[in-house]
């Protein structure tokens, strides 16, 4: 009886030493993490004040070349040629900051059961692009990728909040006007590309926006991805608690006269604007298996939610670099290869986990 005892006691104080250390060493990574996400928006910032007058651009000027040495400095040490051009960084950043607000937002929507909202508004977004190419190729505005990029956000926003309302207003399953949306709105965006190729001049390759290129992201894509990073980010910091509590208890929520039909309206927002700026580097057709994969990696070794929510982030980043790393080193598109190293880290945590207790609110 002793022996067994003083076994539980050792049992539970490595335990106790175990936890301590893991939330260590998560804290230290989710800073490490916080630290590049910084570093990527000050390489966007200043790529775009470089080109303003005065001591600004001056100042912008010299710290942008400094990235670009450190790029040559890479390229030096990992026998590349490829870090030491704009357009790379302009590349990397987008991934960087997609990495961080693609799981962020998907931790709420895999545990509402929402996870096919993502692939929807990517499809929507699709759709929004195919509408950019037309009016702007009738009104002869230029068709700039940034320019399709705003309206492919303005449509998959319109959509995520007519989405919302559709569910609220139909008696279907709630999956059904999902699917109604999802086919609807790729069935527009594919119609009206073969409609208007014929005489208008299509700027990207539909095959970039289907499964992902990093050739598609611009200095002016960047900057967008850039700022909406900023703005998704800082409503989950201030939202945390009321996205919480309608992500477990809607229904608690609406006694307590919680405003759900906002909150929710601004979640499905935040979506589309994560689709928007991911689809960039992942294509349509991938762009919802970073919204759901880490989660998912995450939800198997994570023992409340918010340490999901930090694993999350974390896989997300690994897979973002460890798939450009790979389009990189084989030539191949990057949202296949994001997706592939998303899909293995799973593979790990589930193998690693043992999901016997419940998720719990921590």
């Amino acid at each position: 009886m002793s022996t067994d005892t003083a076994d539980e006691r050792a049992e539970g104080s490595l335990r106790a030493q175990t936890v301590p250390a893991r939330q260590r060493v998560e804290e230290v990574l989710l800073v490490l993490t916080a630290v590049l996400g910084t570093g990527m928006i000050a390489f966007i910032t200043v790529d775009w004040l470089r080109t303003a007058p005065g001591f600004v651009g001056s100042l912008a000027g010299t710290t942008f070349d400094q990235f670009l040495v450190l790029g040559e400095w890479l390229d030096y040490y990992l026998g590349t040629n490829v870090f030491q051009h704009p357009f790379m960084w302009r590349q990397i950043a987008t991934g960087v900051l997609v990495g961080i607000v693609g799981p962020l937002v998907g931790t709420y929507l895999v545990h509402r059961q929402m996870a096919l909202i993502g692939e929807t508004l990517a499809h929507t977004a699709f759709a929004g692009v195919a509408i950019g190419v037309v009016v702007v190729g009738l009104f002869g505005l230029g068709g700039s990728r940034g320019q399709l990029l705003i309206v492919a956000l303005i449509v998959s926003a319109a959509a995520a909040l007519g989405l919302q309302w559709l569910t609220q207003h139909t008696d279907s399953y709630g999956d059904v006007p999902i699917a109604i949306v999802l086919t609807g709105s790729f069935a527009v965006g594919t119609l009206l590309i073969s409609w208007g190729r014929e005489f208008v001049s299509v700027p990207i390759e539909i095959e970039d926006l289907l499964f992902g290129n990093m050739s598609v992201v611009t200095a002016q894509g960047s900057q967008i991805v850039a700022a909406l990073s900023v703005l998704v980010t800082a409503l989950v910091v201030f939202n945390y608690k009321q996205f919480l509590f309608i992500t477990f208890d809607e229904k608690a929520a609406r006694v307590a006269r919680f405003n759900v039909a906002w909150y929710n309206a601004l979640l499905v927002t935040m979506t589309a604007v994560v689709v928007v700026g991911a689809m960039q580097i992942l294509g349509v057709i991938l762009v919802a298996g970073l919204l759901v994969i880490p989660v998912a990696a995450a939800s198997q070794v994570a023992g409340g939610f918010r340490e999901t929510l930090y694993l999350s982030v974390l896989f997300g980043q690994v897979s973002i670099l460890g798939g450009i790393g790979v389009a990189i080193w084989q030539s191949l598109p990057s949202g296949g290869s994001v997706i592939v190293v998303a899909i293995a880290i799973y593979l790990g945590a589930v193998a690693l986990s043992d999901r016997s207790a419940a998720l719990t609110m921590r």
